[in-house]
Parts: C-alpha cells; structure tokens; sequence
C-alpha cells in the first residue's frame, strides 16, 4: 500500500492542500478556548506515535507537533544526533526501518534535504519534511492558513519576498504554482532562488518577478514576506549581511505594499536586520498567528499522511 509521505508540497498536490486548510480552520474553530493540551472531540490519533528527528535546533517545530500530535490523540518522542546513534554514524536506512516498527510516522528536521529522502525511501510510515535545506513545507501550509485567515484569497494573491531566496521561499513558489498566487522576489545579486523553483511556479501558472529592488518588490503587495538573513550553520555572514541591508523591511518598504497587506515571518526573527521593529510589532504583522498555526496545519498534514483527510 502507497504511504503518503510529505516531503514538499507537490507530495499532496492543490486538492489536498485545500483540504488540510480547510480542515485546519474547522478543528481549530472547534477548539476556541480549550486548555491546549486537551484532545480533539474525535481523537483520529488516537494511540498513534510520532517519531521526531531533530538534526537542527527548533522551538515552533518541536513544541508545534508535540501540541499538534496530543491535540490529534497520539503522542510524539524526541531523537536528536546528540542523544541518538545518529550521531554516532548509524545510518539513515536502518533509522527509518527501526522507527518504522516503533512509531506511526516520522518527522525530520535536517539539513541536507538528500537525508529526509532516504529516509522516507527505507520506511514503511509516512514521513514528514519539517525542515531541511531545500525546502519548509510544513511551513508554508501554516503561511497559507493565516493568509485565508487574513481575507486573502489565494488566487491572484501579490506576495513579496525581500531578502535571501532559501528553503522557505522555495516552498513559496512551490505553493504559487498550485494556488496561482504570484511572487515578486526581491534579493541581492548571487542569492536567488533555485531555478528549479521558479520554473515549477510559472509552470503552474504563477507570475513570478525576479529583482534586485527592494521597492519593487513590495510595491502593491498583499503579502510581504521576509526570513532570516543567515541560516543556521551558514558562513561568510559579513558579507552576506552587507547585501542584504537593502532588503529590510522597515516601515517605508511596507508602505508600497498594500494599506491591508500583512507580513510575515517564519521567525525567529532577528529584529533590526531583516525586519524593523517598527514593521514586526505593527498591526500589520500576524506572525505569532502564524506560528500558533504551525499547530493546526501540521495537525491536518498529519491526517492527510494517516489517510485520514
């Protein structure tokens, strides 16, 4: 039997895609006012166990689907390098066909996006991107949540990026291409996107403009978009900072988007370098709507990977 594993976007496609959104926006209409660790009225976890894999370091992530599997009934358990014997040179295989015996689905957060591969590749259980150097998926099914939340129909939808063209942006233009939204980015010379990605956006439909104008980029945005300018484990970070001085989004890059745009950020957020104080704390910010729902669409992800959605 097929196991759905999601590892980027495409994995489930703009049907179920829809589905977790909408599916996400009911369980947690229903939750309104209830203690956060108290189970779902259905449960559809119930005895189920999430294996999670944690090579980075993580605070949404970790504590996002620990909340999400109770909420769902289930329980998680926490391996990373330093405790387990990935650290000590097993192999990605065994590790997958172990925990594949002992827990119902596996989440990874990692670098090399090689590794959540391979790992889902030996296992027999669903297994979950939650991070790797290639893309954030789980990510940016919380973005779009709170952009519906938000009054924005995803179609036609103006999103601005300003900064580095990473992971989360990858999976941005991933989810342009199925919804038919468009993206302008907005970076320095020598940190575009993958090319990979901004093709699979235009191919499904989306428009998306490559710039090295800030101001471009957010002018008539409904949606501006910005991350972290160095990743973990990243180098040369002088350098890199210098060129993205130009990309901060300060009160007057946002105030060529939209007068109802948002912002968002996947945070952590280092403010003062990618984004203002001034911006981060506005009324136009909902980034800590979109960390809470990290919760509810992990939750739904979770039950499209259990067939259950």
């Amino acid at each position: 039997m097929a196991v759905n594993h999601f590892l980027d976007l495409s994995d489930a496609g703009g049907d179920a895609i829809a589905a977790m959104l909408a599916d996400a926006q009911d369980r947690k209409a229903a939750r309104a006012g209830w203690p956060k660790g108290k189970p779902d009225a259905d449960a559809p976890l119930a005895g189920h166990v999430l294996a999670m894999i944690f090579e980075k370091n993580s605070t949404r992530t970790r504590a996002s689907f620990d909340i999400a599997m109770r909420q769902l009934g289930g329980s998680a358990l926490i391996l990373d390098s330093g405790t387990s014997q990935l650290g000590r040179g097993e192999s990605i295989a065994d590790t997958a066909r172990v925990l594949s015996r002992m827990a119902d689905a596996i989440m990874i957060r990692t670098d090399d996006h090689v590794k959540a591969e391979e790992l889902a590749h030996y296992a027999s259980v669903p297994v979950i991107n939650g991070l790797t150097d290639r893309s954030h998926p789980c990510q940016i099914v919380a973005d779009l949540l709170t952009m519906v939340e938000q009054g924005k129909a995803l179609p036609g939808l103006e999103l601005a990026w300003l900064g580095d063209g990473n992971n989360v942006l990858h999976s941005i233009l991933e989810a342009a291409g199925i919804f038919k939204f468009n993206v302008r980015v907005g970076t320095p010379q020598g940190y575009e996107p993958e090319t990979e990605f901004v093709e699979m956006a235009r191919a499904g439909g989306a428009q998306v403009t490559l710039t090295k104008n800030a101001a471009e980029a957010a002018e008539g945005a409904d949606i501006v978009v910005t991350d972290t300018w160095v990743s973990m484990g990243q180098e040369h970070v002088h350098n890199k900072l210098a060129a993205m001085e130009p990309f901060r989004v300060d009160e007057k890059l946002m105030a060529r988007a939209k007068p109802d745009a948002r912002f968002l950020h996947c945070l952590p957020a280092h403010v003062g370098d990618e984004v203002s104080s001034g911006v981060f704390e506005s009324p136009q910010s909902v980034v800590f709507d979109e960390a809470e729902n990290r919760i509810h669409a992990q939750k739904s992800i979770l039950l499209w990977c259990h067939g259950k959605l």
